[in-house]
């Protein structure tokens, strides 16, 4: 039967993104096991940014986990556009590489959107490559954005029949809220995409069987704003310092308080981020098994 926002539980059930990403690792290891060949993705990184150090050693374990091969290539943080277009050029003509992925941030002087559209359709598993985008619109076979593809997964888990509903997107990036919003348009839901400029906002979002917040604004979306009963997922990421002068990370919603009001809700951490990672392995076994 499927999920209805109009008889909500109490409290809103918590979508497990890490227990979902899990199944989604078994199946792909299993696909990679039966493969016949194999499965590689090839990840650039550029500088000794943190975060990306510490997301690409993360990834490599990833992959060792469900059997795939990683490789990193490592840039200079002065490297210019040029020279990352050349390792991307070069990962392109290579046949056992079947996937390619690009840690942001890069360098000041390159431009992200230029990378990623060098990167081969084909192998472009974070799906940023403007073509893969706007296949999606016309449903074509495409490796899809990695997080606007864990966001429907998450919401489809709740069992909501998406036909007619009405879907708010808050936040209109082009390898995010803008995915989001099509995908959901393809589930034939009615679909409002928003962005900061948007007026009365809230009387929108409060309307909403499904809002999904995509902004990068901590604590944007207060309870009030919340339809009871809707589905919500929270794909921000933000880093802040909480009241005790420690780092931490929240996402978009006001978590308790929205929790109170929903039916569904994401976590931040715990939510959209396992599933996105899951997604990007599925989009590598697509890759090498259909590209």
């Amino acid at each position: 039967m499927s999920a209805s926002p109009s008889n909500p539980p109490s409290p809103a059930q918590i979508i497990d993104g890490k227990a979902l990403a899990y199944a989604v690792r078994r199946q792909v290891a299993r696909r990679v096991a039966e493969a016949g060949r194999p499965v590689r993705l090839d990840a650039v990184i550029s500088g000794d940014d943190r975060g990306a150090d510490l997301y690409a050693r993360n990834q490599q374990k990833t992959c060792s986990a469900v059997g795939m091969e990683y490789h990193l290539h490592r840039l200079p943080g002065d490297v210019d556009e040029a020279g990352v277009l050349e390792t991307i050029d070069r990962l392109n003509r290579i046949a056992d590489v079947t996937a390619i992925m690009v840690h942001l941030p890069l360098p000041e002087t390159v431009e992200a959107e230029r990378i990623q559209a060098a990167i081969l359709e084909s192998k472009d598993v974070e799906g940023v490559n403007p073509a893969n985008i706007g296949n999606i619109v016309y449903g074509r076979r495409s490796l899809v954005p990695c997080t606007a593809l864990a966001s429907v997964e998450l919401i489809e888990s709740t069992g909501i029949d998406l036909r007619g509903r009405r879907c708010v997107v808050v936040g209109a990036s082009n390898i995010v809220g803008k995915p989001i919003a099509v995908l959901l348009m393809r589930a034939e839901a009615t679909v409002v995409s928003t962005n900061k400029y948007t007026e009365g906002l809230t009387e929108l979002t409060r309307s909403a069987d499904v809002l999904v917040s995509a902004a990068g604004v901590p604590g944007l979306i207060s309870a009030d704003m919340v339809k009871p009963g809707a589905v919500v997922i929270d794909v921000g990421i933000n880093r802040i310092t909480g009241p005790d002068g420690e780092r931490m990370t929240v996402g978009d919603v006001c978590y308790d308080e929205v929790r109170a009001v929903a039916g569904y809700v994401t976590p931040v951490p715990g939510g959209v981020g396992p599933m996105t990672v899951a997604m990007l392995l599925r989009n590598t076994v697509d890759a090498a098994l259909e590209g």
